[in-house]
């Protein structure tokens, strides 16, 4: 019965946007060479955008952006590190010259870095709290002319976090409690400094605290209970009693990005299977 309704669901998109819910629109997604990153990128380019690819490996993911290629024929890759000041404005520049001039969607995510707090160093500490607030401020800075058009089309700049900066992460520091300290105020401040018809913000928080697998099985929301073999226990907490997908994340922030929440703005949307 559910399989039926999502195919009637899927044959009603299908009819309202032909070429897909981002024909034309093109999207910057960094940290894209890996998990949500790179399922996000793949389902971008199959609802038609054109995908900026950035990651810091240049070797390893240029495989992944010629398969996007071969998917949509719509993909570059742009490969360095967002913590380097002079590459967030290669990355605007050649994301403007790929889209003719034209930025539609800003996806900036990270990674996390956790640790008991004894043994966080200064590096660890650093590092997080770069990637987590004063990049997506260059970033940011670097695309909001962009952003400032007048032309009747959409803008939407999702920022990707962990719940960890919600729920914590014991016995562990969150590190990445730096995202809710900053997407949100800077969330905020972006909705009215760029106050513009079409132009909208939020934030997706999830929880990945499960190895990735070789079918991209992660854990969103979960705390892992390895002590546990029954799987409806390991999920105890848990609403949807399971493990997540990277595709499932992936799929929230299309939602958030896409034309069926263009009303939406402002909002944080936890992505945790219903962690409580």
């Amino acid at each position: 019965m559910a399989e039926k309704r999502l195919n009637q669901i899927q044959a009603h998109l299908t009819n309202s946007f032909p070429k897909g819910l981002l024909s034309g629109k093109v999207a910057i997604i960094t940290d894209a060479g890996q998990g949500i990153g790179a399922d996000t990128a793949k389902l971008f380019a199959a609802e038609g955008a054109k995908v900026v690819v950035a990651d810091i490996d240049a070797e390893y993911r240029v495989g992944k952006v010629e398969s996007l290629k071969r998917a949509s024929g719509q993909a570059i890759f742009v490969p360095d590190d967002v913590l380097h000041l002079p590459y967030l404005s290669e990355l605007i520049q050649r994301a403007a010259e790929f889209g003719n001039g034209k930025i539609h969607i800003i996806v900036n995510a990270g990674f996390t870095w956790d640790g008991v707090i004894h043994k966080i160093t200064d590096k660890q500490w650093d590092t997080i709290m770069a990637l987590h607030t004063k990049a997506p401020f260059q970033l940011t800075f670097a695309y909001a002319l962009y952003f400032r058009v007048k032309d009747g089309e959409d803008r939407c700049g999702v920022n990707v976090g962990s719940t960890n900066s919600v729920f914590g992460n014991a016995p562990f520091l969150s590190v990445p409690a730096a995202p809710l300290c900053s997407f949100l105020p800077l969330n905020l401040l972006l909705i009215h400094q760029l106050l513009r018809p079409g132009v909208s913000f939020g934030t997706i928080l999830s929880r990945l605290t499960a190895a990735k697998t070789a079918d991209n099985i992660i854990t969103l929301g979960i705390l892992k209970r390895p002590d546990v073999d029954d799987p409806q226990m390991r999920f105890a907490n848990v609403a949807l009693r399971r493990a997540g997908r990277t595709e499932e994340a992936a799929r929230s922030i299309l939602a958030l990005a896409g034309p069926l929440m263009g009303f939406v703005t402002g909002v944080t949307l936890e992505v945790t299977g219903g962690r409580f």
